[in-house]
C-alpha cells in the first residue's frame, strides 16, 4: 500500500506540476561606494497565492549568511544591519506580487558579497529552486571631472574649445563617458555626449551643425576630450557644464551607469558684432577738390573678429549707392558717365566721375572717384553689412550666411572749388644772443588766414644770408630745411648735421607759428633769416596739393663777439702738518664770455718753484680721472680727484710723505661743443695760485727696561725675566711698529764678556745659541712691547748677569717704508741659582739609615734560622769516593 502512494505521488508531481523558479540581476555587480544599489529578484513557476514573499541575506567569503531584511517578517534584519533597515537606508520594494527589489541608498565597501534571494515555499511539492545567488563588488569612487575654462567673453564668429578632462582609477572593467551641456535660464540643452562604448550622441539642436562641422570632438591622451565650437553666435551664451560617467557592462549588454560628477566649466558671453563693429571714413575733415581732379576716400572697418566676418562695402553719395563690394568680393558700379543729370531714379544719376573700389588691406576699402565735377560734391558715407557663416570651416558652410550687423560711417563732406587761400607772415625773435654760444629762436608766425579748405596745411621753408659788407661779395641766400605738409622735417646741406645732432631744430608749436631754435650760436649764424609758409590741400588722390606761397620779410641776428676769459681759484682745504696726514685742496672757476662748458683738470707740482713740473692727476671734460706718470702706482689709491660742483673741483692726497712736499696748483681748461654728439673744442685756460706742502719728520721715542720676577732661583726651578719696551712722541699704529728682541748673559758682576742666549727677529722668527748647561730657555711674546725670557730647569751654570738688547721697526708716515730706530740696551739683572745642603742630604741619609737598619734585621732573623736547622740535622754524610768532581766541590 505504501509503494503505491510513492507512486502515485511521484506520477502526479512529474506530470501534473511546474519547478519553481527565483531570478535574481545578472551579476556580477559592479557598483560605487556612496552610491545607491539596487537588485531585483522575481520568481515564477510557484503553486499557492499570487503574491510571494521574499527574504535577503548576504555571505562573504569566510562568514555565514546574514539575513538582511524580509518582505513580511519586520524583525527579520540581523542585529548588525537593523538600525540600517529602521533608518530606511536598506529596503525592499515590491514591484509585483512576484517580483520585489532590494535597495541600499549608500552602499559602503563592507556591503560587498554574495546577496541571496529566497522565497518561502507555497507549492504542494517541493520542486526547483527557492533561493538564488548574485555577487555584488563595490569600489571606491575615483571619478574625477577637470574642466578648463573659455573665456568668458569672446566675439561673434570666433572658435571656442571647451576641454574637460574625466579620469578613475581602473580596478574593475568599467568605462567613461563625457557629456558636454549649455545652461540657459532653468533649462538645460545637451550638446554632445561621448562614450561609453565610443560612440558620439549629438542633442537635437545641434545635430545639423555638427553634421556642417561647426561643432567637432578632439579626444586626447590621459583623459582629456576636447569640444570645438565654430563660428559661435548671440545664441551660444550660456553656463557650459562637463558631465563624466563611470558606467559597467553587465550581463545581457546592459549598461548601467554606475557613478557621475558634473563640472561647470564656464559662463560664456558673445559679443555681437554690431557692438564692436566701427565704420571710419578718412580724411573725417571736409575735402576741398579741383574740378578734374581725382577724389579718393578709404573706408576703415574694425571689429573684435574682423577675420570671421564676411563684409560687403557700399559707398553712399547724399544717400545714394555709387558702387558696392559684395562678400564674395564682385563689384557692382551703379553710377554711369552717360546717365543724365536729372536727379530722379536710382542709383547716382547725375554724377559725372567714374567711380571705382578696391581692397587695399584688411579691413580698409578706398574709393576713386576721377575727373571730378562741381557735381560731384556731397555727403560721402561708407555702408558695411557683416555677415557670420553659419556652418563650420571644414564644411564650407554650405552658404548658410546669416547678417550680423550693419553700420554706416559718418559723413564726409566734399567740396569742389578753385578758389586759392591767402594769409600773412610775420617773423619775429624770441631768444637774442648776447655772445657766442647763447641760444637763438625766431618765430614765424601765420596770421589772416582765408579760404584754407578744411584738411588743408601749411608748411615752411628757412632760409638765412650772411651779413652784407664781407669779403665774399654781396650775401647770397640759402635754405636751412623745412617742414613740409605733412611735418615731415627736410634738412638741408650743410645744416643737415646740426639738426641730425639737435643743435638746430624746426619745429610747429601751434597750429599757425613755426620756430628756428639754435642751441649754441656760432659766430657764421649771424645774418639775415626768412621764412616762406605755402598752402596745400588734398587732391582727389588723397595726396596733399600746393596751392599758394607767401615770403616773410627779412629779420638780421647779430650780436658783439667776444673772447672767453677763464679764472682758477686753489683754496687749501685740509693742512698736512705732519707724515701721514691728508692734505686736501678745492680749485674753484669763474668764467666770462663763455657759455655751457666743459673742464678738464690738471693736477699738477713741483719740488720748488724752479724744478721741473710734474702732472698727479688728470679729469677730462667727460669726467674721466687717469693718472700723470708722476703717480707712483703703489699709492694711487690715496689720490682722489672729483668734481664737487658746477665749476669746482677737488683734490685729495692721503697719507704725505716727505717725497711729497712742494708746490701744488690747477691747471683748468674750459672746452665748448658747437653741436651736441661732437668732439669737444678747446676755449681757453688758466693755473690757479699754488698751494705749499711742507712739514719735518718727527719719529718716536723708544725706552726699555727689563724685570725678574725672582733674583734668587734653586736648581730645576724656571726663572722669568721681562723686557719692557715703551714708545713716545707720534707714536705709530700697533700694526705698523715690530721690535728685535736679543738676550745677553754675563757669568761675573759687571764683566765684559757677554754670551747670546737668544733672539726673536721682527717676524716672529725665535733662535736660541748654544749654551753650556742643561736648563732650556724660551721667549714668549706678551703683547707688541712686552717680551718674556724663560729658563727651565735652572743650573748652577745659569747664575750670572742678564740683559735685552732691543731694535725698533715702524712704517714712517712720511716716507711709506719700515724704518729702523736706535739701539735700545737695557740694565742688567743677577740671578743666583742656590744650592741647598740640608735639602741635598737630608733624603740620602734617611735613605742609608733605614736600609742600615732593615739589613740588620735580616741578618739577625737569618741567623737564628740557620741556628735551628744545623742543631737538628746530625746525620754523618759520606764522602763520595767515586767522583772527583764531588771531592773538588768539597
Amino acid at each position: 500500500m505504501n509503494r503505491l502512494l510513492a507512486l502515485v505521488s511521484a506520477v502526479f508531481m512529474l506530470g501534473g506540476s511546474s519547478a519553481r523558479v527565483v531570478k535574481v540581476s545578472p551579476g556580477p555587480l559592479i557598483r560605487v561606494e556612496g552610491q545607491p544599489v539596487s537588485i531585483r529578484c522575481d520568481v515564477s513557476e510557484y503553486e499557492g497565492p499570487r503574491e510571494q514573499d521574499f527574504e535577503w541575506m548576504i555571505s562573504q567569503e569566510g562568514s555565514s549568511r546574514t539575513k538582511i531584511i524580509s518582505s513580511f517578517d519586520p524583525g527579520y534584519s540581523a542585529a548588525s544591519l537593523s538600525k540600517r533597515v529602521a533608518s530606511g537606508d536598506i529596503s525592499v520594494v515590491r514591484l509585483q506580487d512576484n517580483e520585489v527589489e532590494l535597495k541600499v541608498a549608500e552602499v559602503k565597501s563592507t556591503d560587498a558579497g554574495f546577496y541571496w534571494c529566497q522565497t518561502p515555499s507555497t507549492d504542494s511539492v517541493f520542486s526547483g529552486n527557492y533561493e538564488e545567488k548574485v555577487q555584488l563588488i563595490v569600489i571606491p569612487n575615483t571619478l574625477r571631472v577637470a574642466s578648463q575654462a573659455p573665456p568668458p567673453v569672446v566675439a561673434e564668429g570666433s572658435d571656442i574649445t571647451l576641454s574637460c578632462n574625466v579620469t578613475r582609477e581602473l580596478t574593475q572593467p568599467t568605462y567613461l563617458s563625457v557629456t558636454w551641456s549649455v545652461k540657459r535660464g532653468t533649462s538645460s540643452e545637451e550638446i554632445l555626449a561621448f562614450g561609453p562604448q565610443g560612440d558620439v550622441v549629438v542633442g537635437s539642436k545641434f545635430v545639423r551643425r555638427y553634421a556642417d562641422g561647426g561643432i567637432r570632438l578632439v579626444p586626447g591622451r590621459n583623459g582629456v576630450f576636447e569640444l570645438v565650437v565654430t563660428r559661435v553666435t548671440t545664441s551660444d551664451d550660456g553656463i557650459y557644464e562637463c558631465n563624466g560617467t563611470e558606467w559597467t557592462h553587465e550581463d545581457g549588454g546592459r549598461w548601467v551607469k554606475i557613478v557621475e560628477s558634473k563640472k561647470e566649466i564656464g559662463t560664456l558671453s558673445v559679443t555681437p558684432t554690431g557692438q564692436s563693429l566701427s565704420v571710419k571714413v578718412s580724411p573725417s575733415s571736409p575735402l576741398v577738390l579741383i574740378p578734374g581732379n581725382t577724389l579718393t576716400l578709404l573706408c576703415s572697418v574694425s571689429a573684435d573678429n574682423l577675420p570671421a566676418l564676411a563684409l560687403e562695402v557700399t559707398w553712399l553719395a547724399d544717400g545714394r549707392d555709387i558702387i558696392t563690394m559684395e562678400r564674395s568680393g564682385v563689384v557692382i558700379s551703379n553710377s554711369s558717365s552717360s546717365s543724365s543729370s536729372s536727379s530722379s531714379g536710382g542709383g547716382a544719376q547725375g554724377r559725372k566721375g567714374k567711380a571705382s573700389l578696391e581692397r587695399t588691406g584688411a579691413g580698409e576699402y578706398r574709393l576713386g572717384v576721377r575727373g571730378v565735377s562741381g557735381e560731384d560734391g556731397g555727403a560721402y558715407t561708407c555702408r558695411v553689412r557683416a555677415f557670420v557663416e553659419k556652418g563650420g570651416r571644414s564644411s564650407g558652410g554650405g552658404g548658410r550666411w546669416h547678417m550680423a550687423a550693419e553700420k554706416t560711417s559718418a559723413a564726409v563732406t566734399v567740396k569742389v572749388t578753385t578758389i586759392k587761400p591767402s594769409l600773412s607772415l610775420t617773423l619775429d625773435p624770441v631768444l637774442t644772443p648776447q655772445m657766442t654760444a647763447d641760444p637763438s629762436e625766431l618765430a614765424c608766425h601765420v596770421t589772416n588766414i582765408t579760404h584754407l579748405p578744411p584738411g588743408g596745411r601749411l608748411a615752411v621753408t628757412w632760409e638765412h644770408a650772411s651779413l652784407p659788407g664781407g669779403t665774399d661779395g654781396p650775401p647770397t641766400s640759402q635754405p636751412i630745411g623745412s617742414l613740409d605738409a605733412y611735418g615731415n622735417l627736410i634738412p638741408v646741406l650743410p645744416y643737415s648735421d646740426r639738426m641730425k645732432s639737435g643743435e638746430l631744430s624746426l619745429s610747429r608749436v601751434q597750429p599757425n607759428t613755426f620756430t628756428l631754435r639754435v642751441l649754441h650760436t656760432q659766430e657764421k649764424d649771424m645774418g639775415q633769416y626768412v621764412c616762406t609758409v605755402s598752402a596745400w590741400t588734398l587732391d582727389s588722390q588723397g595726396d596733399m596739393m600746393q596751392s599758394s606761397e607767401f615770403r616773410s620779410s627779412a629779420l638780421t641776428v647779430r650780436w658783439d663777439a667776444k673772447r672767453p676769459t677763464l679764472n682758477a681759484v686753489a683754496k687749501q682745504n685740509r693742512e698736512a702738518s705732519v707724515g701721514g696726514a691728508t692734505f686736501e685742496m678745492s680749485c674753484t672757476v669763474a668764467t666770462e664770455n663763455l657759455g655751457e662748458a666743459g673742464y678738464s683738470v690738471l693736477i699738477q707740482s713741483q719740488d720748488s718753484l724752479q724744478s721741473t713740473v710734474r702732472t698727479i692727476m688728470t679729469l677730462s671734460p667727460d669726467n674721466v680721472v687717469q693718472h700723470g706718470g708722476a703717480t707712483d702706482p703703489n699709492r694711487r689709491d690715496s689720490l682722489v680727484l672729483t668734481k664737487s660742483g658746477p665749476a669746482e673741483f677737488r683734490f685729495r692726497l692721503a697719507g704725505v710723505q716727505l717725497s711729497d712736499r712742494g708746490f701744488y696748483w690747477c691747471d683748468i681748461t674750459a672746452w665748448t661743443k658747437l653741436q651736441p654728439g661732437q668732439t669737444w673744442t678747446r676755449a681757453t685756460s688758466a693755473e690757479s695760485n699754488k698751494i705749499r706742502i711742507d712739514f719735518q719728520e718727527n719719529g718716536p721715542s723708544f725706552s726699555i727696561d727689563i724685570q725678574s720676577d725672582t733674583s734668587i732661583v734653586f736648581p730645576w726651578e724656571t726663572a722669568k725675566m721681562e723686557c719692557s719696551l715703551s714708545v713716545s712722541g707720534s707714536s705709530p699704529k700697533t700694526d705698523d711698529l715690530v721690535y728685535e728682541v736679543r738676550w745677553f748673559f754675563t757669568r761675573l758682576r759687571g764683566g765684559q764678556v757677554t754670551s747670546q742666549v737668544a733672539s726673536v727677529d721682527r717676524f716672529g722668527v725665535v733662535r736660541k745659541d748654544a749654551r753650556n748647561s742643561s736648563s732650556d730657555v724660551s721667549i714668549e711674546r706678551k703683547d707688541t712691547h712686552t717680551y718674556l725670557l724663560n729658563i727651565h730647569g735652572t743650573q748652577d751654570s745659569d747664575s750670572g748677569e742678564y740683559h735685552c738688547v732691543a731694535t725698533p721697526w715702524y712704517l714712517s708716515p712720511s716716507t711709506g717704508a719700515w724704518t729702523q730706530a736706535a739701539e735700545l740696551i737695557s740694565n742688567r739683572v743677577f740671578l743666583t741659582v742656590k744650592f741647598a745642603v740640608w735639602e741635598s742630604l737630608k733624603l740620602p741619609l734617611l735613605y742609608g739609615v733605614s736600609a742600615s737598619i732593615g739589613v740588620g734585621l735580616f741578618s739577625l732573623v737569618l741567623g737564628l734560622v740557620c741556628a735551628q736547622c744545623c742543631c737538628r740535622n746530625t746525620t754523618h754524610t759520606p764522602r763520595s769516593r767515586n767522583k772527583l768532581m764531588d771531592l773538588e766541590m768539597d
